[in-house]
């Protein structure tokens, strides 16, 4: 790379921290090394124009998982993992809208719904498990999560009855990312746009960092890149492809609040009287594995049906355009944060939920690289 003298002196020289991702957790994890150390010379690298991966392709729902899912993962996870889980959301949650504030962001809480099939086994299994769970998290919230209630949608092919979470709220994705970005470099910390780092080499007191631009030595290497981090680690992390659509306005739209179907595999909401709805990934788990972005016509038409017939039975629609984001998923739930040397550490595997964990996980990245 054609570097000059200056490139070379004012960003790659002398680094105290390097942290691969500017994603949620990166700037989160840069925000709290800037403010502590002040003086100290942090440096984000990011692959992407923008956040590449789900930090601004998410849906921005603030949430920690609907009854089903709650459900689901006591089958493979333990109990006292699920609350941990769930526990260390909640308070990413609050500590990102303490950091940003609600207005910046747009957050809004509106509360969350999960809807059901007609003939769905599902719902009888949430009902079997309602009063259990809200016992589980009365400690967290001191009130019960879940209610059960009627619909005052008009939604079709789906139960009247509807589960309720009062505690599940939205925001504008893009003004939470924008202020992160502005409060990481109103603190100093400095970030590279394409600039993807391809392996690196771990030094007795230093780390030596090969990336697309240059090489160079920084004193610490924090990696956040999620979906992405199998092409720089060798963690179980496997990415995982999430697709969304949005419509163009619809006049009168009368949904609010944040809407989940067939366990959390599909989700929408109303963002500026438009429909945004993603999901689909367990219509093929094996193609959405994947760290290429894109859509494919079998989720996309699945989600158009979706619109058609369950969510806008009785109202007229136009697609505006369409997206996909890449997460960070494994067999385990549970983010992986963790020292891998004393010079280098990761936070990854965030499981879907980065909006909620993300400001979380990187508060708990910087404390750990920085605790000795």
């Amino acid at each position: 790379m054609n570097l000059s003298y200056w490139e070379r002196k004012s960003w790659f020289s002398n680094v105290n921290f390097t942290i691969v991702g500017s994603g949620i957790v990166g700037l989160n994890c840069a925000i709290y090394l800037q403010e502590k150390y002040p003086k100290a010379n942090v440096l984000i690298l990011e692959q992407g124009i923008l956040p590449q991966g789900a930090s601004t392709k998410n849906a921005g729902f603030a949430c920690f998982g609907s009854l089903s899912e709650i459900i689901e993962d006591l089958h493979s996870h333990t109990e006292q993992e699920v609350l941990t889980l769930i526990n260390k959301r909640w308070n990413g949650l609050q500590l990102l809208r303490k950091n940003l504030g609600d207005q910046q962001i747009d957050y809004q809480l509106h509360g969350g719904y999960e809807l059901f099939q007609q003939n769905d086994d599902l719902w009888s299994q949430c009902l079997g498990k309602l009063e259990l769970i809200n016992e589980l998290l009365e400690p967290f919230f001191n009130s019960k999560v879940f209610t059960i209630q009627d619909s005052a949608f008009n939604f079709s092919k789906v139960r009247k009855s509807i589960i309720f979470n009062r505690f599940e709220g939205q925001l504008d994705t893009g003004k939470m990312m924008t202020e992160l970005l502005k409060k990481a470099q109103s603190l100093g910390v400095r970030i590279v746009n394409n600039c993807k780092v391809e392996n690196y080499t771990d030094q007795q007191n230093s780390v030596h960092v090969h990336c697309n631009m240059c090489e160079f030595s920084t004193d610490k290497l924090l990696i956040a890149t999620n979906g992405f981090s199998n092409q720089i680690l060798k963690h179980k992390v496997r990415p995982a492809r999430a697709q969304v659509l949005i419509t163009k306005p619809i006049k009168n739209l009368a949904i609010k609040g944040t809407f989940h179907l067939d366990q959390g595999y599909y989700y929408f909401r109303n963002i500026d009287d438009r429909i945004l709805l993603g999901g689909g990934r367990n219509l093929d788990f094996d193609t959405e594995e994947t760290t290429e972005f894109g859509v494919t016509n079998l989720v996309q038409n699945k989600l158009k049906e979706l619109l058609k017939t369950t969510i806008l039975p009785e109202t007229s629609f136009e697609i505006d355009y369409c997206w996909s984001g890449i997460m960070g998923i494994g067999n385990k739930k549970k983010a992986i944060v963790k020292l891998l040397s004393d010079n280098v550490a990761c936070g990854v595997r965030l499981g879907g939920m980065g909006v909620a964990i993300g400001t979380y996980i990187g508060k708990e990245l910087a404390e750990m690289m920085t605790k000795n």
